[in-house]
């Protein structure tokens, strides 16, 4: 499966290696074996991860995955540490994953 990763900075620039450094390990460590019934020859995705700080010096934060024909798309705001945040919405995704595999090993039971 080809993984087309992106991470969009919007208003902080400063943190883009630490948002890149996350990204790639929640990939690598989180979702790896969530990742395995996409990985067939010919398969592409997308994540895209969007950081951006407010005046208060907050963050919020989008992820958006495309997984061949699954897509998924998750929001946070007012994070005070950018490493919540990232790992924050990886795990939505990750819990996402899990729940659609669960109920597709019920339907091949029946």
């Amino acid at each position: 499966m080809k993984l087309n990763v992106r991470t969009i900075m919007k208003n902080s620039q400063n943190n883009r290696e630490v948002v890149e450094r996350l990204v790639e390990k929640n990939i690598h460590i989180k979702l790896d074996s969530y990742l395995v019934r996409y990985r067939y020859p010919g398969m592409e995705g997308d994540i895209v991860c969007t950081v951006e700080e407010n005046k208060k010096g907050n963050f919020a934060g989008t992820l958006s995955a495309r997984l061949n024909a699954d897509r998924f798309y998750y929001s946070r705001e007012d994070f005070k540490n950018l490493d919540d945040l990232v790992n924050h919405l990886f795990d939505h995704l990750k819990y996402s994953l899990s729940t659609r595999r669960e109920k597709e090993a019920v339907l091949v039971r029946r």
